[in-house]
Order: C-alpha cells, then sequence, then structure tokens
C-alpha cells in the first residue's frame, strides 16, 4: 500500500468527509488526514504548519460550496503561499456547471499545484487514481 504523510479534507459535509476517509483508507497508508469545514479554518491550519515547520499536505480534496470562505477564496489564498512542493489539489463538488470546471481551468495555468476537477459523488477508484498520482 502507498504511504502518504499527510492528506487534507475541506467539506462542510460530514457524510463527504467520513465516505473520503473511509475510502482513503482502503487505498493508502496515510500518517495525517486533516479536515477543514471551510476554506478560512485550512488557510489557518495550512499557515500554522508552514509557521511550524510542517510539511503541507500532499493531497487537498476541497469542496467549492462552503460558508465562511468557499473552494474558490481558499485557492486564491493558497496559490500565493511560497511553497516549492507540488500539492495535488482536487476540487470535489456537486456543480456541474461549466462555468465552475472553467474556473479551476483557470486557477491550473496560475499555479505549478495541480488542480483536478471532480463531481461528487467521489468513487474509490478516482481516489485511488488521486493518491498513485501524488
Amino acid at each position: 500500500m502507498k504511504k502518504i504523510n499527510s492528506v487534507c479534507i475541506i467539506d462542510d459535509d460530514r457524510i463527504v468527509v467520513f465516505g473520503i476517509k473511509k475510502m482513503l483508507g482502503t487505498v493508502v497508508d496515510c500518517e495525517n488526514i486533516f479536515t477543514y469545514g471551510n476554506g478560512m479554518l485550512a488557510m489557518e491550519g495550512i499557515r500554522e504548519m508552514i509557521a511550524n515547520n510542517k510539511e503541507v499536505p500532499s493531497i487537498i480534496f476541497l469542496d467549492i460550496n462552503m460558508p465562511i470562505m468557499d473552494g474558490w477564496q481558499f485557492l486564491e489564498e493558497f496559490i500565493t503561499l511560497k511553497l516549492d512542493k507540488k500539492v495535488f489539489i482536487n476540487i470535489v463538488t456537486s456543480s456541474i456547471d461549466p462555468s465552475d470546471k472553467q474556473k479551476s481551468e483557470t486557477f491550473k495555468s496560475r499555479t505549478h499545484h495541480i488542480i483536478e476537477y471532480k463531481t461528487k459523488p467521489i468513487r474509490r477508484n478516482e481516489i485511488e487514481e488521486i493518491t498513485n498520482a501524488a
């Protein structure tokens, strides 16, 4: 089983978070899974990791429709962080709006991080593909 140091799940739906964590446990050995209910909490957590010289997560599962700070606002801030490491950011959303897909493409062109767009429900084989790529 592949080993990954840490994964971050940013989603306000506890059922989605539970499902992703369960599927991760079947495809990868992960030391730390950080979960946040909105983008602001996630940015605070990631900034704290950086300030304490801890490794940021290799993979982020990111919902775009959340309260307080949505996924797009999170991405705006995240891509400004001074990180050499490439992070695999997986937008996992129930939105089928073509403008959201296009917006994800715009973010791809603005960063060295890898950004993928997936629609909910995310499946085990997609989790496997994501973790294998990381």
